[in-house]
């Protein structure tokens, strides 16, 4: 049997062709012809699909929908009626139906709504599937050319592309495949920052668009000319972004959608202070000693946004009066979203939202976020339902309403780790997992990226011998002493500070009010 349908018509005797069809197709079928007796056989059986003409004497279409409705949310409901009048069809869809159809209705018409509405999720799997076999070998090839940053950024858009679409699938087959390119591209990409960022940082003019030139290149020509807002999502990779994008397209067009490269370390310490500052972190300390701690410095290391982005501003002739407010608790997002009248007063109003990465540290250390987020399907669940929940959507319909450019971005990613790393270091060696700093550090090269001279790739020498190094693709750093314990206690947990496209490649998106 291909499925149960329960049909209701007062006319239902002049559909006998119509049911024979389906019937000769698998269906089974259980005809009414009034929409009380059709709201009490829908509560004693149950139906894969129901067909309810609009317009039956006693209780009409729109009402038995609504009575159906009540006792079983999830069925699927296809909407039949001669009327075209617009009212009827806003009622309809607002009561939940599946489909909508005009009389006179042919059978392959009925087939069509039942094949969409109850077979939509295979069919759609199969073709994604089928689509992917296609594209697996395409980027296979493309992996083994010589990428430069703007191919790099396409590859990894289409592998969120492709990730999205497959979790969907109930192919696992296809699913482990798409693994194991996604891990291989890492891989070369790994090799790609290796041997390119040093050069970058140079100033290579094949350098991409990165974190310490982002606000020069993309919001300060806004700045001046009319109100802004630039939000910062903290650690927003660009699949959290896919998943975010139609929530937060209910209030705005997106203009420009974008991708730029964080620099290293990805951590928020380096990442989002190079983003306010306009400058790489060693330039940080050096022109800003009082706003720079180094590693092993007491106290915040992200404590002087508002002051750094006030000195870029400067620096760039942007004479501007500007707000900056930072969220890491929920009463203080309400108070923000309660006391948003006043920000508009402001020529640049800048909110840097902490949620994501509490999210991400989170779920290593409390064991009920672990199994809301146990993958990467459920953690960007998580962060969509979290912003579906939160007083920033409240701030974005608010900025919606009164018209204003939006820029939307945050400072790096975060990848699922599942590989330790040995690594030896000394008492003030930092706690990052995904990058050290300090000297006298002791590792295998073929495991990490190296950097022997943190001048050359603009980050603080905090001493002679200091070198930075770089866990790259899905590994994470662990100590020998308790190896076994910290290698499983962090194993697919998601951290930030090293090489991969995940951490790297990140959005910037420009927004225009509906």
């Amino acid at each position: 049997m291909e499925a149960r349908i329960l049909w209701a018509d007062d006319e239902i005797d002049l559909l006998k062709p119509h049911i024979l069809f389906l019937e000769q197709k698998g269906y089974e079928i259980d005809t009414i012809n009034n929409g009380a007796d059709a709201v009490d056989m829908a509560d004693e059986k149950h139906y894969d699909i129901i067909f309810l003409d609009e317009n039956m004497p006693g209780l009409n279409g729109l009402e038995t929908l609504a009575k159906i409705k009540a006792k079983n949310q999830s069925v699927p409901v296809i909407m039949i009626t001669k009327s075209e009048e617009e009212y009827i069809m806003e009622e309809a869809i607002g009561g939940q139906i599946s489909d909508y159809l005009i009389k006179p209705v042919n059978p392959n018409q009925i087939l069509l709504s039942l094949k969409k509405n109850l077979l939509k999720k295979d069919l759609v799997s199969q073709k994604n599937t089928h689509d992917y076999q296609v594209e697996f070998r395409q980027i296979g090839m493309r992996l083994n050319d010589r990428l430069d940053v703007d191919e790099w950024a396409d590859i990894y858009k289409k592998l969120v592309s492709w990730e999205l679409k497959l979790e969907e699938s109930n192919d696992e087959g296809m699913k482990e495949i798409f693994a194991m390119q996604k891990k291989d591209a890492n891989t070369q990409f790994c090799k790609f920052i290796d041997n390119n960022y040093r050069d970058w940082i140079d100033g290579d003019e094949d350098a991409p668009l990165m974190s310490h030139n982002l606000l020069k290149s993309k919001v300060f020509d806004s700045v001046g000319k009319e109100p802004v807002f630039l939000i910062v999502i903290d650690n927003l990779r660009y699949d959290q972004w896919a998943v975010l994008k139609p929530l937060i397209s209910e209030y705005f067009n997106v203009e420009k959608e974008e991708v730029f490269y964080s620099i290293l370390p990805t951590a928020t310490q380096y990442a989002r202070n190079a983003i306010f500052a306009g400058m790489m972190p060693s330039d940080i300390e050096r022109r800003h000693p009082d706003l720079w701690l180094n590693e092993n410095d007491e106290g915040g290391k992200n404590m002087h946004e508002a002051e750094l982005l006030k000195a870029n501003l400067k620096r760039n002739n942007k004479q501007v009066k500007m707000s900056y407010n930072k969220v890491v608790k929920l009463d203080f997002a309400k108070r923000l979203v309660d006391r948003f009248n006043d920000l508009l007063q402001n020529d640049l109003n800048v909110i840097v939202y902490n949620f994501v990465d509490m999210l991400s540290h989170a779920r290593t250390e409390m064991e009920v976020i672990k199994e809301l987020a146990d993958d990467e399907s459920a953690y960007r669940s998580l962060t969509k339902s979290w912003f579906n929940h939160s007083p920033l959507r409240d701030i974005f319909k608010k900025i919606s309403e009164k018209g204003i450019k939006t820029f939307l971005t945050t400072d790096h990613g975060t990848i699922r780790v599942d590989t330790p790393v040995k690594i030896v270091g000394d008492k003030h060696t930092n706690t990052n997992l995904r990058y050290k700093v300090g000297k006298n550090l002791s590792f295998n090269e073929k495991d990490v990226i190296v950097s022997s001279d943190p001048a050359a790739i603009k980050l603080p020498k905090t001493n002679v011998s200091s070198n930075y190094i770089f866990a790259k693709e899905n590994d994470f750093f662990a100590y020998p002493n308790n190896f076994n314990y910290y290698a499983n206690y962090y194993k697919d947990t998601f951290q930030h500070g090293g090489v991969s496209l995940e951490e790297i490649i990140i959005p910037f998106v420009e927004l225009s009010a509906k």
